[in-house]
């Protein structure tokens, strides 16, 4: 798995089509490399969404992270201000753009992420987790049904990616 996975990496790195090799390798090499977690949903602007009892965490995957590349200033709203599903809550300015991000859910924003404004790089390390953006108190739960799950997710990432 790890020969597979540098292999992988090293190709992409470079820019290699696997799909032409003289020798063909008894496995596959995927393009797609990010990490998509099982239990949070997804929205195709690339947000994912972690409901917990009545709050739900926001922020962005790590496939948005990765193709951002490093990640050196964050915007995020005020706390006590609302969202709508698909409307822009801030941004995230990298070396290469500056990207809105898309709350994936209405709701009132009831806490942000503080450690953002002086560590935006949390972002690229840990986007699941440390990096998370906002938390929100869904007015409609329900929106959550509209997202993609983690395979349907990872389908749309190689879609997306092999365009």
């Amino acid at each position: 798995m790890a020969l597979r996975m540098w292999a992988s990496s090293t190709a992409n790195a470079l820019r290699i089509s696997t799909t032409n090799n003289i020798i063909a390798p008894s496995f596959s090499i995927s393009r797609c490399f990010s990490t998509v977690i099982d239990g949070l949903r997804y929205a195709s602007s690339h947000e994912w969404v972690k409901h917990e009892g009545s709050v739900a965490t926001v922020g962005i995957t790590d496939h948005a992270q990765d193709h951002l590349g490093e990640v050196v200033f964050v915007d995020l709203p005020d706390i006590g201000g609302s969202v709508s599903q698909g409307s822009s809550f801030g941004a995230v300015e990298s070396v290469k753009a500056t990207s809105d991000i898309n709350c994936p859910i209405s709701g009132e924003i009831v806490e942000v992420n503080t450690k953002l404004s002086e560590t935006p790089g949390l972002i690229n390390s840990s986007p699941y987790e440390d990096g998370w953006m906002i938390k929100v108190k869904p007015s409609s739960p329900s929106e959550l049904e509209s997202l993609m799950g983690s395979k349907e997710y990872t389908k749309f990432c190689e879609e997306e990616d092999s365009h």
